[in-house]
C-alpha cells in the first residue's frame, strides 16, 4: 500500500546541510499498524510528515496505492491529504471555542461537505469513540483522554485510510493511555493502516512492526 524508496530530508542551515533522514526504505501493506520510535533529533516526525504530505522528502519516492505522491503539485497533495490521511497529535489540536461535534467537522468543512451530513458524520464518529454524550460540550470540560479520542473521531470522520498518530498518549496517564491505544487499534482492525510515533516500548510493543530510527537511519 505503501512505499518509501530512498527517501532522504536535508534542511538547509546557512552553508551547512543538515540531514534529517538519510535514505529511508520502507514498505506497509494494508492493515498495518506500525510503531516508530527512536531518540528526540532521530527523525521521527520528519517521517510522519513526509508520509503526511506535510512536508516533501528532499530526495526518493513517496508510494500510495500505486500513486506518486512525491510528484504532486502542493494543491494535490493538500487535497489528497484530505482525503486519505488524519492525524492525531500530542496535544490534541483541538479549538476550545469550537463544540466536539464543531471540532470534528472541520476537515468536513474543507471538503465542502453539506452542514446536515457533517453533523451527522461527527455525530455517528462521536459515539463510535465513546463520547455521544459531549457532542455539544467544549474541550476544556472534558478530559484529556477524552479530548484525544476526539482528536481520534476528527481523524477518522473523512473515511481515512492512514491514521498518523504522533505521541497520542504522551500527555496522558497509562491507564488512559491504554484506551487510546485500544481505540487505534480498533481502528487498525477494521483496516485502516495506523502509524504511531512513541518512545514508550510498552505502547510500541502493541502495534504489529516497530520501525527504530537513529540520526535520520533506519537500525
Amino acid at each position: 500500500m505503501i512505499q518509501l524508496k530512498n527517501i532522504t530530508k536535508v534542511y538547509k542551515n546557512g552553508d551547512n546541510n543538515l540531514f534529517a533522514l538519510k535514505g529511508i526504505n520502507i514498505e506497509i501493506q494494508k492493515g498495518d499498524f506500525v510503531a516508530v520510535m527512536g531518540a528526540s533529533g532521530s527523525g521521527k516526525t520528519t517521517l510522519l510528515n513526509i508520509l503526511g504530505c506535510m512536508d516533501r522528502a528532499t530526495e526518493g519516492e513517496y508510494i500510495f496505492d500505486g500513486q506518486m505522491v512525491s510528484g504532486f503539485s502542493n494543491l494535490k497533495a493538500d487535497l489528497f491529504r484530505r482525503e486519505h490521511i488524519g492525524f492525531v497529535f500530542q496535544n490534541f489540536a483541538l479549538l476550545k471555542d469550537y463544540t466536539l461535534r464543531e471540532n470534528v467537522e472541520i476537515p468536513l468543512r474543507a471538503n465542502n461537505i453539506p452542514k446536515k451530513k457533517r453533523n451527522a458524520l461527527s455525530d455517528e464518529i462521536l459515539i463510535r469513540v465513546g463520547l455521544g454524550d459531549y457532542i455539544k460540550s467544549f474541550p476544556t470540560k472534558i478530559s484529556g483522554g477524552q479530548q484525544q479520542r476526539c482528536a481520534i473521531a476528527r481523524a477518522l470522520v473523512t473515511g481515512a485510510d492512514l491514521i498518523l498518530a504522533d505521541e497520542p498518549t504522551g500527555a496522558l496517564d497509562s491507564k488512559t493511555g491504554q484506551e487510546i491505544i485500544d481505540l487505534l487499534k480498533g481502528v487498525n482492525n477494521e483496516g485502516k493502516n495506523v502509524i504511531i510515533v512513541t518512545h514508550d516500548e510498552k505502547i510500541a510493543n502493541q502495534a504489529k512492526r516497530v520501525i527504530r530510527l537513529a540520526d535520520g537511519k533506519i537500525i
